[in-house]
């Protein structure tokens, strides 16, 4: 049941959600001065942003940063002019949009994906607001689109017409594939687009390779932690962490309710508890996982922050600290168990990426979700080479 205090209408949520992508755009322009940033923006949108592109090292922080900010506010934007409520599942959208932009998607890869979802609801005679969110989620596949317009040398004019076209169709493909999949992991896998990206990211592959054509894995990374992208992480998350306590007095009680809500499958925490304790949660699962970060003395770069906004979305939609816990916990201990270092980009996104798995240890508790997350860590290590690093949400 939604705190009565929380009184916050729709405009205010939508302007709050605008505030938190302007300051990425500003931290951005603090980074890196403007001449940089035209030139990093260049090589971010036509770099064929295959897994790993940490668009820190591809085009610099500062045009990673702008690059993530503008499709958050464009992700704002089409669901205000869609009148989409600003929900739990919007808001893990895109915050999960806005990390992933800092490593695979851009301002020219997502384009053709959203408008094929747009034209799915035109086909179907349903408001576009009913597939926004599966819109944005499509864009984990922005990859293929990248790669066939500049990774596979054919001139520019049928890079860019296969590209989009390309785009088009796995925008019309993934919302009707998104429902049926829900059925085969019965809602325990939070992060359902992405393994519906990855069936379609297969057949794309599958297509290519008859073709001919394949590719070799790719490692751009940014291997250091920049001291005041930190420092901003922090306070960009104490904020929401503050913003909560400050709207209600009644969100500190409420949120340890929260934490005993048994949970299967995705949940809507605006619709259950409000918008400020949801932001509240958002900020408390940002500090939990940029410190999992610094003690496991992984780099905080691009694709480490995509991973940890994505954990800060679905705060929005599914996941709190008890929840996620347990399975981090099993792909770390995983990692300790086999000799592998923690402190590698590849580890920590399988840690951050684990969190999907958050409705097992919420249903069944938490010695399953531990060992889901064992079992996450064998899994994700080797799933890339199907969809040929393609799919952002591997």
């Amino acid at each position: 049941m939604v705190n009565y205090m929380d009184k916050i209408n729709e405009q205010d949520k939508y302007k709050i959600i605008y505030i938190y992508s302007v300051l990425i755009i500003l931290m951005g322009f603090f980074m890196s001065p403007f001449q940089e940033i035209i030139e990093g923006i260049l090589k971010i949108v036509t770099s064929p942003s295959l897994l790993i592109t940490d668009y820190f090292k591809l085009g610099g922080i500062g045009a990673a940063f702008i690059n993530s900010g503008i499709l958050m506010l464009a992700s704002i934007f089409i669901g205000q002019i869609s009148k989409t409520k600003m929900s739990g599942p919007l808001i893990a959208a895109i915050f999960t949009v806005g990390g992933f932009s800092l490593f695979g998607k851009n301002i020219y890869n997502v384009i053709s994906i959203i408008f094929g979802t747009y034209l799915y609801s035109v086909i179907k005679k349903e408001e576009f607001s009913k597939h926004i969110v599966a819109a944005l989620f499509a864009t984990s596949l922005g990859p293929i689109v990248s790669q066939l317009s500049f990774g596979m040398n054919l001139s520019p004019l049928l890079g860019f017409i296969l590209g989009n076209i390309g785009g088009i169709i796995i925008g019309l493909m993934v919302p009707p594939l998104a429902a049926s999949f829900v059925r085969f992991h019965h809602g325990f896998n939070l992060y359902n687009i992405g393994f519906t990206a990855g069936i379609v990211g297969m057949v794309f592959m599958s297509i290519f390779r008859s073709l001919g054509y394949s590719h070799e894995v790719v490692s751009i990374i940014y291997e250091e932690t920049n001291i005041f992208v930190l420092i901003f992480l922090m306070l960009y998350f104490i904020s929401m962490i503050s913003f909560g306590i400050i709207s209600s007095k009644d969100n500190i009680k409420e949120y340890k309710s929260l934490l005993d809500y048994k949970i299967k499958g995705a949940t809507d925490f605006v619709e259950l508890k409000g918008f400020s304790l949801t932001l509240m949660n958002l900020g408390i699962l940002g500090i939990i996982s940029t410190l999992i970060v610094l003690i496991c003395k992984a780099p905080i770069n691009g694709p480490v922050i995509g991973g940890i906004f994505t954990v800060v979305g679905f705060g929005a939609f599914g996941q709190h600290p008890k929840n996620i816990l347990p399975v981090m916990m099993g792909v770390i201990i995983g990692y300790l168990l086999i000799g592998t270092s923690l402190g590698t980009t590849g580890s920590m996104l399988t840690v951050l990426f684990s969190p999907t798995l958050a409705s097992i240890t919420g249903y069944y508790g938490y010695i399953p979700g531990f060992i889901a997350g064992l079992l996450h860590m064998s899994l994700a290590s080797n799933t890339g080479y199907l969809h040929g690093w393609m799919n952002l949400y591997n």
